[in-house]
């Protein structure tokens, strides 16, 4: 692909995400990066999240410490590292030194956040991490060092959202597994009309407490939501 002459900025990337484009790079060993804008968009709807049965048992046993924007530096470098995790959307990562650099300027300034799963033994097993703006959250990337760990911190992210006031979960793209969490592809035409929207919502991600119980994860995804 041809790469982008120009710096990948703060402020580029918000433009960016709020015109309906992101940035991606071939390699990790790339040098520049290049902007996808794609026909179909991957999306999971809000108000449609369907929570598996034995998934919503993972996350009610508290099976991980899930924590906010704890590491999200070192979230960041396992996406990046090559994945096996049948959620992953590459399996050769997307991610060099340019977007990692971009993207954690990024969350220093409160525009990008991670979701983060820690064993007993406190070591970090699985996260994602994306971008905010307005009402829209912007899914980047996620890894799994434990089985459905990748999966509960979507969980999260979601009541996180939900509770948030947030109207759009952008995917980018969609797989099987984000078809099984209610996962949808829409045209750009939709998308960006979706988008627009959201832009004009006033979404609060800290609204639910960073120390989040399971309880409280669970109870925002069943209550019916009414936006105003």
């Amino acid at each position: 692909m041809p790469h982008n002459p120009q710096p990948l900025t703060t402020d580029l990337l918000l433009h960016a995400y709020a015109s309906g484009y992101f940035p991606m790079a071939d390699s990790a060993d790339d040098p520049g990066y290049f902007w996808v804008y794609p026909e179909y968009r991957g999306v999971i709807p809000l108000d449609r999240f369907h929570l598996p049965r034995s998934l919503a048992k993972t996350v009610r046993n508290g099976s991980f410490r899930v924590h906010v924007d704890r590491d999200f530096a070192a979230v960041i470098a396992a996406c990046a590292e090559p994945s096996r995790d049948p959620l992953s959307q590459r399996r050769n990562t997307w991610i060099n030194a340019v977007i990692r650099n971009a993207y954690t300027e990024l969350h220093r300034k409160g525009f990008a956040h991670s979701v983060e799963c820690y064993d007993d033994e406190d070591r970090l097993v699985g996260g994602l991490y994306g971008v905010r703006l307005n009402g829209a959250f912007f899914g980047e990337s996620m890894f799994s060092r434990a089985t459905d760990a990748s999966k509960v911190a979507l969980v999260h992210l979601v009541a996180r959202l939900r509770m948030g006031g947030f109207v759009l979960l952008d995917t980018q793209f969609i797989t099987s597994h984000l078809a099984r969490f209610g996962a949808e592809e829409i045209r750009r035409a939709e998308y960006l009309e979706r988008l627009g929207e959201a832009l004009d919502v006033t979404a609060d991600f800290g609204r639910m407490p960073l120390d989040a119980t399971p309880a409280n994860v669970l109870a925002a995804l069943s209550e019916r939501i009414v936006h105003g």
